[in-house]
């Protein structure tokens, strides 16, 4: 699993023969390139009337077993106030190996070494193999490197001290853990942070909906039980809105809300369908009992989950599995908080505030700790690293296009900040937030294209044998239709006429057709999953995010720790010096 809020890296090609130099992996422009935003629509989304969220902290003094302190509203917040929230506080992540869980982790222990404890779910066998993951693939990244510093000697003491493995899986009830260690957290913790998701736009349904849909209804159900449980943050995605123009309100999903009109989308009923197709697919092959044949049983259940999932969120209105079963997830939540998430034992029946953070697509790291540093390819990088290695002849993008991003620290500076301001608030109704840039900075294609040629003219790449590659111009297709016939004319006619080849020739070509037919086709699936998305014309509202960024008091070099204004963002001047060199390094390789 990885955090959420950005779509998988594309696969790797570097076998696909010149015959298709396009590359697969690089073939598909941003999950969310946008329509340019006009300021006739900003001006509309700022007069529009929306609910402040409440702001209100609990402060608590060092530690437990005490009674509960009066909730305060938040008018105002600063750096200092955002600190002293986490001290002493017990804080559930799960998805803290991927991306944006490393931030969060990281972020917390540097800013506040007070924290009680961060208590870490990740898949794994047992403790001392969760242990272990927690420290390779958290702890010993580079992303740590300045809080190693700042405790030298005794940095690994200090990790032990404050960050606990637990070796569980949300997909299960009571997230997989053993009911004794279940209880104890219950009584302990004060905030959750969700951020677990499969973000494979092409994912099996049934995995899909174990993680993005279950996943958060074992959450809710743990938190039902947890006594001093302040806040319940769920990560999202801005794009669970689908293709809808315009304006996009920061509003939760309704229950059987979908995007086509006429259907109806109960989760309850997706959750059978996929039982009962399984059992189908199992009763259909009951008679393979060969080791062979169990393979191939197992393949055809696969690829069969996979059509599934495409299939049932192109019915409902959705582009892939991902968003679909990301918005389902929604509809889970909103469904347990108003059954009372909260409503534990010790809690007299008290709603815990519910946030839904919406990120767009999260790019590298802007300020700290590790300016550049990131994980994980996202569709954008994928003109990076194929204008870099120079085997990206054509990409599918209109440069006039907005694309949503947002580097990932300030999605973190947003997420603690808002669980500060909602902490502890007694009934109030769920939030949602929108962590994105397209109306208050909106950054386009070309801005991301022209820093990518300034920064490889100025320092061009050097290949193996020690020769500087060329920098190339590329062409971009602004349309699919156009980017279908430049396919059909170069790739698949040609194929076509090695398949009559092949078949004069009693199918002396076969294993060559067959391997650049195969290819062929992935790469018009990959424009029929990813491409829509190259052409996304809504534009988010961030009205709650800006209100919230109003509360904010930027006075000191402190308070820019905590900054997550995309106004403050020169995107020229990040992509340039920050993330372009940050792909080059920790993805180019």
């Amino acid at each position: 699993m990885s955090c959420l809020v950005c779509p998988p890296s594309l696969y790797n090609n570097s076998s696909l023969p010149l015959s298709l130099s396009l590359s697969l992996r690089f073939s598909i422009a941003s999950q969310s390139s946008h329509t340019t935003v006009n300021r006739h629509s900003e001006a509309q989304c700022l007069s529009l009337s929306l609910q402040l969220p409440s702001s209100s902290s609990s402060q608590n003094d060092r530690r437990r077993r005490g009674s509960e302190t009066t909730t305060m509203m938040v008018d105002s917040m600063d750096a200092a106030r955002i600190i002293d929230y986490f001290k002493g506080k017990c804080i559930l992540v799960t998805g803290s190996t991927g991306f944006l869980g490393k931030i969060l982790v990281e972020k917390i222990l540097r800013v506040q070494p007070d924290v009680h404890k961060i208590y870490l779910v990740v898949r794994a066998i047992d403790e001392p193999s969760a242990k272990q993951r927690v420290q390779q693939e958290v702890i010993d990244t580079e992303l740590f490197g300045l809080l190693r510093e700042k405790h030298g000697k005794g940095f690994q003491q200090f990790v032990d001290d404050k960050v606990v493995a637990l070796a569980g899986d949300i997909i299960y009830d009571g997230l997989g853990l053993e009911p004794p260690m279940l209880h104890a957290l219950a009584n302990d913790i004060d905030v959750i942070v969700n951020i677990a998701a499969t973000t494979n736009f092409y994912e099996r349904y049934d995995v899909s909906l174990d993680v993005n849909v279950m996943g958060v209804k074992h959450l809710c159900t743990f938190a039902k039980q947890c006594a001093r449980l302040k806040m319940l943050m769920h990560v999202s995605t801005a794009f669970v809105s689908g293709f809808r123009e315009g304006l996009i309100l920061e509003r939760p999903i309704k229950p059987g809300e979908s995007l086509r009109e006429g259907t109806y989308l109960d989760v309850d009923t997706e959750l059978r369908l996929v039982k009962e197709v399984k059992k189908s697919l199992a009763m259909a092959n009951a008679g393979d009992g060969d080791g062979d044949a169990h393979t191939d049983v197992k393949m055809t259940e696969r690829k069969a989950m996979k059509e599934l999932g495409l299939q049932r969120a192109r019915h409902f209105g959705w582009s892939n599995t991902y968003v679909f079963t990301k918005a389902m997830g929604e509809v889970v939540l909103g469904q347990q908080l108003r059954a009372g998430v909260g409503a534990g034992a010790g809690d007299g029946g008290r709603d815990i505030p519910v946030v839904v953070m919406r990120p767009s697509i999260i790019t590298s790291v802007r300020d700290d700790p590790v300016p550049g540093w990131m994980q994980g390819t996202r569709t954008i990088d994928s003109i990076i690293i194929g204008y870099a290695k120079q085997n990206l002849s054509c990409f599918l993008a209109d440069l006039g296009l907005v694309m949503d991003v947002i580097p990932g620290d300030m999605v973190v500076n947003a997420m603690m900040a808002a669980v500060v301001a909602h902490s502890g608030e007694r009934g109030a109704p769920q939030v949602v937030y929108h962590v994105t840039s397209s109306l208050r900075n909106p950054a386009t294609y070309d801005v991301l294209y022209q820093s990518g040629r300034r920064h490889f003219y100025e320092n061009p790449r050097v290949g193996k044998d020690g020769r500087v590659i060329p920098t190339r111009e590329m062409y971009f297709f602004n349309t699919i239709a156009r980017f279908h016939l430049y396919m059909i004319l170069t790739y698949k006619i040609p194929l076509e006429i090695l398949h009559l080849v092949n078949l004069l020739l009693c199918g002396l070509f076969s294993r060559l057709y067959n391997d650049l037919n195969r290819k062929y086709k992935f790469v018009m699936h990959l424009v029929d999953v990813y491409g829509p998305f190259a052409f996304f014309k809504g534009c988010f509202d961030d009205m709650n995010l800006e209100r919230l960024r109003l509360t904010m008091a930027m006075k000191t070099p402190e308070d820019q720790m905590f900054n997550f204004d995309p106004k403050t963002v020169d995107w020229n001047d990040y992509f340039t010096k920050i993330h372009i060199p940050g792909v080059l390094k920790y993805l180019c390789k």
